[in-house]
């Protein structure tokens, strides 16, 4: 059973914890979620939900996930990264790319260089179905057709700058 702190509007920790799941949250009470950017040679790396992942099964999405009680917002985005597509990274190896306030989540978003071959990751089949690396108009063009989860405008003024 994964526990989450429950936050307050500036993430500090309320005291209280809730179950995976469970997501009833008081308004200004948060959680805590994090995604991580993989980028290399103008382009990103994507992956492709798992269509038994809910929620946005099958969709293509950024790599990340809730962070985990007692865990810090760095740390959660290298357990994802390495749970998710077995890509190791140190916390001083990941850049903050964006910290935004959403509905009932603080969201943190981490950004990596790093060059990996797609096609020898350890993908975890029950989250991720596969991985490609796009350009920027690829993905733009994902997120136009409804290819890609649509994160909204703001958060993708932070995300197409990291490639050219």
């Amino acid at each position: 059973m994964e526990f989450w702190d429950i936050v307050d509007r500036h993430g500090k920790p309320t005291g209280k914890k809730i179950c995976r799941g469970k997501l009833n949250l008081k308004h200004g009470e948060y959680h805590r979620v994090v995604h991580v950017w993989v980028f290399f040679n103008n382009k990103f790396l994507i992956q492709k939900r798992s269509l038994n992942k809910m929620p946005m099964p099958g969709e293509w999405a950024a790599t990340g996930g809730s962070v985990i009680a007692g865990e810090t917002p760095v740390a959660a985005a290298c357990r994802e990264l390495s749970e998710e597509l077995s890509i190791s990274a140190e916390p001083e190896q990941l850049s903050l790319v964006a910290h935004m306030v959403r509905k009932n989540s603080i969201l943190d978003v981490y950004s990596l260089h790093i060059n990996v071959d797609a096609d020898s990751l350890d993908l975890q089949e029950s989250e991720v179905e596969s991985v490609k690396w796009v350009t920027n108009s690829q993905l733009r063009q994902m997120i136009k057709d409804g290819e890609f989860h649509n994160y909204g405008f703001e958060y993708f003024n932070y995300i197409f700058p990291l490639v050219k």
